[in-house]
C-alpha cells in the first residue's frame, strides 16, 4: 500500500469527485483531512474563509505534525454574468483561486519529502457554456495558480492540476449523444478522476509538475461542425 499513513488533506471531500477521492486514499491506508462546508467527521468549514482555513491547517498541524499531499478540489459557484453579483463573483474566486493558495501557503513549511498538490480545476479552464463566468474564472485561475506553485515550490512539491470534463456522480445510465460526443463514447466516471489523483502522488510521477492534465474522454478533441456527421445545432441555442 503506497500511501499508507500518508496524510492528505482534501478540500470539498464529502460529495463526488472529493468523495471518490477520500475514499481511494483511505483504502491505500492514507489519512484524510477533510475540510467542507458540509458535515463531516473532520472539519466543517468553507476554503473561501480567512479564519477557517487558519483553524482548520491548526487542527491538522497538531494531529498529524506534516502533510504528504494537499487535493484543492472545493468547487465554486456557478453563476453566469446576467445573476451573478459581485459578491457572488468574489466568493467563487476565494473558494476557486483564493483558498487554494491561502491553504498551501500555511502549510508549505509542514510539507513532508515528496510532496505533492494537486489542483482540480475544470475542461472549462478552456471552453464554456453561456452564463458560466463565476465558474470558469475561477477554474481557470486555479489551473494557472498551479504552474506557478510550481515553480515555487520546485524544492517542496510537485504541483499539477487536473481538468476533468463530463463526470457523471450520480451513476446514471447515458447513451446517444451524451456518450457520442466522447471519444471513448461514455461519460466520465469519478473513479477516473481519483486514480489520476492517486497516480500524479506516487513514485511514478516523480518527474511530472506544473501540468494541467485533461480528462475529458477526448471530448474537447473532437471538432463539431453543423450537419457534418449527424451533429445538428439549432438556432434557438444562439437567441
Amino acid at each position: 500500500m503506497k500511501f499508507e499513513n500518508k496524510v492528505v488533506v482534501l478540500t470539498g471531500g464529502v460529495k463526488g469527485i472529493g468523495r471518490c477521492i477520500k475514499e481511494t486514499f483511505e483504502k491505500q491506508g492514507a489519512h484524510v483531512c477533510i475540510i467542507d462546508v458540509l458535515d463531516n467527521g473532520y472539519f466543517v468549514g468553507s476554503i473561501g474563509n480567512k479564519e477557517d482555513l487558519i483553524c482548520f491547517t491548526n487542527k491538522v498541524i497538531k494531529d498529524y505534525g506534516h502533510v504528504d499531499y494537499i487535493i484543492n478540489n472545493a468547487k465554486p459557484i456557478f453563476k453566469g454574468i446576467d445573476s451573478c453579483s459581485y459578491e457572488e463573483f468574489n466568493e467563487a474566486l476565494q473558494v476557486g483561486v483564493t483558498g487554494p493558495f491561502m491553504l498551501v501557503k500555511l502549510l508549505k513549511d509542514y510539507l513532508n519529502e515528496d510532496a505533492c498538490v494537486i489542483n482540480i480545476s475544470s475542461t472549462r479552464d478552456r471552453m464554456s457554456q453561456p452564463q458560466s463566468e463565476s465558474y470558469s474564472a475561477a477554474k481557470g485561475g486555479l489551473s494557472a495558480l498551479t504552474h506557478a506553485l510550481a515553480v515555487s515550490l520546485s524544492k517542496k512539491a510537485r504541483v499539477n492540476s487536473i481538468s476533468p470534463g463530463w463526470i457523471d456522480t450520480e451513476n446514471k445510465e447515458y447513451q446517444g449523444s451524451d456518450v457520442n460526443q466522447h471519444l471513448v463514447k461514455r461519460v466520465g466516471k469519478v473513479d477516473d478522476i481519483a486514480h489520476l489523483v492517486l497516480f500524479l502522488c506516487s513514485e511514478e510521477a516523480g518527474f511530472i509538475t506544473g501540468e494541467n492534465i485533461c480528462v475529458d474522454g477526448g471530448m474537447t478533441k473532437l471538432m463539431i461542425y453543423h450537419n457534418d456527421y449527424g451533429w445538428k445545432l439549432g438556432d434557438e441555442d444562439y437567441e
